[in-house]
């Protein structure tokens, strides 16, 4: 081994893999345990099908069994205030960034047809948001979350 060879070189394939977008979820924090799920579940749900780029490859086991892709990126969830989750849909709207709202009567609807014509019945300004997510460039999303707090 010469003196210029180094003693280790790093693998590109092996280095951390850092995204330059982000998916967050912003709920507010006085939701019962089970909405929190629920609502996350709901507000991510449809970013796979209007952004394919945000969803990896199909998994697959030792035995070749095949599963559903996921989304190629974590999914970091926040929490805050009804004036925090306010705020952040607003500037959300600001920036033009994709988004999903879950409102308080979704909890009372059993469909997505009757969940759609409850949020279009009530203004923008107006909508008693529990839920918001949102997609986009890093730097972006972490301005629309300014004030939430990472979910415990």
């Amino acid at each position: 081994m010469s003196s210029t060879t180094p003693l280790h070189t790093p693998d590109p394939a092996l280095a951390p893999v850092r995204f330059d977008t982000k998916i967050a979820v912003l709920l507010r924090a006085d939701l019962a345990p089970w909405q929190r799920l629920n609502v996350t579940a709901f507000l991510v749900s449809g970013l796979g099908t209007m952004l394919p780029e945000v969803v990896g490859e199909p998994y697959a086991d030792a035995d070749e069994v095949v599963y559903l892709p996921m989304f190629r990126q974590p999914v970091l969830v926040f929490e805050g205030t009804e004036e925090t989750l306010k705020a952040a849909h607003e500037r959300a709207l600001g920036r033009a960034l994709p988004r999903a709202v879950f409102t308080a009567d979704l909890f009372t609807t059993g469909n997505d047809r009757d969940n759609r014509a409850a949020v279009r019945a009530v203004p923008t300004a107006e909508l008693d948001l529990v839920g918001l997510s949102v997609y986009g460039p890093r730097n972006a999303v972490d301005k629309v979350v300014k004030g939430a707090r990472m979910h415990p």
